[in-house]
């Protein structure tokens, strides 16, 4: 493998480089996300850190001498609006490869039309794992820890709490289905005795908390797993913060750490929930505190996990068209990313040979409001990186030889 390159984070990222940026046309890049909608607090974040990304590099000479182009498209949540930005922006923009997604089902649309057109497409933030395993093929990698990961980090700490009766809230597609049955699985390995008493699958982006809150309290469960988010969590958190739901229950929320979806309940976030999430403000490594000031200096905002997300999927995608050198056809950018090795603001990453999912991984603790700033916040975390939960490869080759 070559060795990691250096990289300057907050002045000018650097790459190896073969003449002046500019020699030839520019490579193109088709970012298509859901920039609007449920995904917006998240998706804004990461396409103001993929533009810092983008720049820093064509301000240090480009990418084998060439600079980046990303072409932002909408997908509005839909699958069939996704796939069309797909068309157009290979056959009529010519982009080398297409990047982001934000919902599940929406970044299993864009994936198999990429299977079907050999064309390379680099998942941002999709969780479900079968993108890259049981539905993976060579044209797609991932970048953030899948729903497998990150429900094996939070039933670990979970099965430790001795809660055996169960109930669940989530979105009712992909994601939430899926980060449920990875946790409970999990945890019914760890602990036997678990007992799942209800399961409740609201339409995304249309909960109307009372019912859901009335059932799960009738339910008397001794711990909630929650896969809601956006607007739905909210909606959720102040309807159940009258009823004292969190008063009478474990709460444990994937993903609900995340500034983005902890900074808007302010003072009424949930205190003592076990979540995955992003402590942007208590990480002390130095290459990370850098990002974050060059960030706040361009922006006059605070990071979210977005924000990390873009910029790290920018650097790998950079990392593996250097890689690739000047034929930048589909295979040669999947044999770029295979065993790609990436430095990020949070230390280096691995994008694995056998399915492309990469090593990045998830930070766990515990929720507290953070009274000076008004927030909830994430005590008593860990960062557990994502090769620590990752099955081996001959589990993945049996489950992409199943589909």
């Amino acid at each position: 493998m070559r060795p990691h390159r250096p990289v300057l984070l907050g002045l000018t990222l650097t790459l190896a480089l073969a003449g002046p940026a500019g020699a030839e046309g520019p490579i193109r890049i088709g970012e298509i996300n859901s920039y609007s909608g449920i995904g917006a607090p998240f998706t804004l974040p990461y396409r103001a850190a993929v533009e810092m990304a983008v720049d820093q590099i064509n301000a240090g000479g480009g990418v084998n001498g060439r600079r980046l182009e990303v072409l932002f498209r909408d997908d509005r949540g839909q699958p069939a609006e996704a796939i069309k930005h797909a068309q157009e922006l290979v056959t009529a923009d010519g982009v080398t490869l297409l990047a982001g997604g934000f919902l599940s089902n929406v970044g299993l649309a864009i994936s198999d039309w990429a299977r079907q057109h050999r064309v390379m497409y680099v998942a941002a933030e999709p969780l479900t794992e079968a993108l890259t395993w049981s539905q993976g093929h060579p044209w797609v990698v991932r970048v953030r820890p899948n729903t497998y990961e990150q429900g094996r980090m939070l039933a670990e700490r979970a099965a430790k709490t001795g809660h055996v009766r169960w109930a669940t809230i989530g979105p009712n597609y992909e994601y939430g289905k899926r980060a449920w049955e990875t946790f409970r699985d999990r945890l019914r390995e760890l602990r036997p005795g678990v007992e799942v008493v209800g399961e409740h699958w609201p339409a995304l982006g249309k909960l109307e908390p009372g019912p859901y809150v009335t059932a799960i309290l009738g339910e008397r469960p001794d711990a909630l797993y929650v896969s809601l988010f956006g607007s739905d969590w909210l909606a959720f958190v102040r309807e159940a913060n009258k009823r004292g739901l969190f008063q009478k229950m474990f709460v444990v929320g994937i993903l609900l750490g995340e500034p983005e979806y902890i900074d808007p309940l302010k003072t009424e976030a949930p205190e003592g929930m076990l979540v995955t999430g992003y402590p942007w403000y208590a990480i002390a490594a130095p290459a990370h505190r850098r990002w974050v000031e060059a960030f706040r200096q361009r922006t006059s905002a605070e990071p979210r996990l977005g924000s990390l997300v873009g910029y790290i999927t920018v650097l790998s995608i950079a990392e593996a068209l250097r890689r690739a050198g000047p034929d930048l056809d589909a295979d040669r950018l999947s044999a770029a990313f295979r065993g790609l090795g990436v430095e990020t603001p949070i230390g280096p990453i691995t994008f694995r040979a056998v399915d492309g999912q990469s090593t990045m991984g998830a930070w766990v603790g515990t929720t507290r409001l953070d009274r000076a700033r008004g927030v909830g916040v994430m005590g008593e975390y860990e960062y557990v990186p994502g090769e620590g939960v990752l099955p081996p490869a001959d589990e993945i080759l049996k489950m992409r030889a199943g589909h």
